[in-house]
């Protein structure tokens, strides 16, 4: 098992969820966030001045996957959330040790 974070633009999570649900993919918890990296944020006016934000709106969605579907997974996120400009997002891979369903106690990729 896999969990994949993603961390993308608001306006992508629609078509992300979209695309991991025609894979089957039903589940993730999708978490609003801010950040920046290389692009170091951005800026705004507020009454003329400009203000240095520093921190850039984004999503971070997490889903666990079966280790045979992370790749199909990741396809369709960078598809769905690619416009090709800085700022786009970043995708990062964890092994999944374990899992459990609380309601029904199934495990691992039963629970998935």
């Amino acid at each position: 098992m896999q969990m994949i974070v993603a961390v993308v633009k608001p306006n992508k999570v629609e078509a992300v969820k979209s695309a991991l649900t025609r894979l089957g993919i039903l589940g993730m918890t999708a978490i609003e966030s801010k950040g920046y990296a290389k692009q170091m944020g951005h800026n705004e006016r507020y009454r003329g001045p400009k203000l240095d934000v520093g921190f850039v709106p984004k999503v971070t969605m997490i889903l666990c996957v079966k280790d045979e579907e992370k790749d199909a997974a990741m396809k369709a996120i960078v598809e769905s959330a690619k416009t090709g400009n800085v700022g786009d997002g970043k995708i990062f891979v964890l092994p999944l040790a374990e899992a459990l369903r609380i309601r029904t106690g199934e495990r691992d990729d039963a629970a998935l």
